[in-house]
This record gives structure tokens, sequence and C-alpha cells, in this order.
């Protein structure tokens, strides 16, 4: 089978086209024909060598996180699937681990079932930044129509889904995105789009309950300016460094930096399931094939996209 791997960190010329053996699976464990698998800033975070504490050095690594396709074949302890179901899923250690090959050997309670109204690309995109979305608004804390949040980077793929619970909450919520987000970001609910190319946030005059930085470019230190005396920083892309860091400012400040560490559950997947069936709106930005997948993370790590990337095979 074809598979897509890295022996080095690097930027996206480290990635490359490999055959490999089809994954043989445990009894626990389902085979999946993989279909999508989608782009999230981690997996270039990982391979250039960002989380080495996290992930290793050890080679080869492979890319990718949550993915849709078909099952192929059931391990002997596994119940509730069968070959043929179209699922959703995620792999167990996005450190190292991947999506991105033809077939992938994953546990089944990784894997959920595939609403019929949307598709693999969509389904795809979902584990990831729909886990993370979940988790930032449980750390949050209460949430109502009096709460100022302000989403910076506010229409990739975890600003979508966030803006839309934030909206579900009745949270007062003001979104900084592009000019081509502008649009989306109300269409999910922000009540104040701030273009980041005609205003800078930190120069105005509002201060805010709740900052989430989903860009990762504006940071704690500059995001204290905005805040109130009793506030929330929620940094969702911290560096190794940031957690330790973040306890001990706690401790002698009002306002919190909160690290956000997602990790998918049964629970956050019957959410999502939910969120699908009342409507919740998954943009892909765009799709790419299996063979230019070079291309494709190049295009991701751009930003400035709207949505979600994928990668499909047919």
């Amino acid at each position: 089978m074809k598979a897509i791997e890295y022996q080095k960190f690097g930027n996206a010329d480290a990635l490359q086209m490999v055959e490999l053996p089809k994954p043989v699976i445990k009894s626990g464990d389902v085979l999946i024909n993989v279909k999508a698998f989608s782009i999230n800033p981690m997996d270039w975070k990982i391979r250039k060598g960002e989380m080495k504490l996290m992930s290793g050095s050890n080679f080869p690594k492979y890319t990718g996180a949550d993915f849709g396709g078909v099952i192929e074949e059931t391990g002997s302890a596994v119940t509730g699937f069968k070959k043929g179901d179209e699922v959703f899923g995620v792999v167990k250690n996005m450190m190292k681990e991947g999506a991105s090959a033809e077939y992938i050997s994953v546990a089944a309670s990784h894997i959920w079932k595939k609403p019929s109204d949307i598709g693999f690309a969509q389904a795809a995109s979902l584990p990831v930044i729909g886990t993370a979305a979940l988790t930032a608004i449980e750390k949050m804390g209460r949430i109502d129509s009096g709460t100022n949040i302000l989403v910076n980077g506010a229409t990739g793929g975890f600003g979508m889904i966030l803006l839309q619970f934030l909206k579900q909450k009745g949270a007062r919520v003001t979104a900084v995105t592009n000019s081509n987000g502008i649009a989306f970001a109300k269409t999910w609910g922000a009540n104040t789009v701030i273009d980041y190319r005609k205003e800078e946030v930190l120069s105005r005059e509002e201060t805010y309950d709740i900052v989430i930085d989903l860009s990762g470019k504006m940071g704690y230190a500059n995001a204290k300016q905005i805040m109130k005396a009793q506030s929330k920083f929620l940094n969702p892309t911290p560096r190794p460094i940031d957690i330790p860091l973040s306890l001990i400012r706690n401790l002698f400040t009002g306002k919190k930096h909160v690290i956000v560490l997602a990790s998918p559950s049964k629970k956050y997947a019957d959410a999502l399931l939910d969120s699908v069936k009342h409507g919740l709106d998954v943009e892909i930005h765009k799709v790419f094939p299996f063979h230019k997948f070079k291309e494709a993370y190049r295009y991701a790590e751009q930003g400035g996209y709207t949505g979600k990337i994928v990668i499909e095979q047919q």
C-alpha cells in the first residue's frame, strides 16, 4: 500500500510517498481503507521538530491525525462495527502515528460511524478541531450573554467550530480574521468581526473576559493588554515551556494563562455527531488528491484560508 512518511524533521519536502505492507490488526482494532484525512497545524509542528519532547526523534514518522474511511476488517474483539461501515476517527497517538496511508489500523474505540449526510472530507475534518473546540469551552467555565470573548484567528478549522458552539452559548464574541473570513465569521455567530489587516485589536479600548488565540501569534504577554482584571487567556498551541510557566504565572495574577490540551473521546464525538445532526457547518476550503500531498501541506502552512484543508484518496 502507499503511505506518506518522513525520515527527518523539516518542511514539506521531507514528506515522501513509500510502499508499505498493509497493517495487521490486533483483536481490538479495525483496518480502515482511508478515503480522506485532514491537515492540522500540529502536523507540521511535529514534522518541523517543534514537539520533539513529546514526539521523540525516532523515524520514520507519519502525518495526519483524523480521517474518514471504510472498514476493511475488524478484530475478533470488536463489536458494533462491521466490514463496509463508513466511519471517521482519529489515530491514538498523533505524535507517533498517522492517517496518511491507503490503509491504517486503529483501535475501535477511536472511530465512530459517519453520518450519512456529510462526506468523508467533512467527517475527516471533525475529530481534532471539534474536540479542541469543546475542550476550550469547558476551560472557559461559565459562559452566558454577559461573557465577552475574543477569538483571534477565528476562521480556520478550530475557529469555525468554536464560533458555532459559542453562538449556542449566547456569548458576545469578537472574531479576528482576514477579509476572506469576515462573512464566514458572521455566519458562524460572531457579533463583531475585526479584519486584522485593517485594525490592530490590541489598540482597542475594549477588554475581554476570555481571549483565545487560535493563530498562535498574539501570545499571553500581548493579550494581557486587552484582558479584564479577572479573566482567562486560552492557549491551544502551547510550547512545551508554556505549561510549567503558566502554572507559576497563575499564582500571582487574576489574568490566567490556561493551556488547552485536547484528547478525543466518546463524549466529544457524541456531542459533535449531535451538532452535525442539528446543522453544524463544516467548511472545506480545498481538497487535494493523495498524490499532491506536498502541495497540500505547503498550501496549508501558508495560512490565511477559511475552514479545513483535506487530502482525499480515490
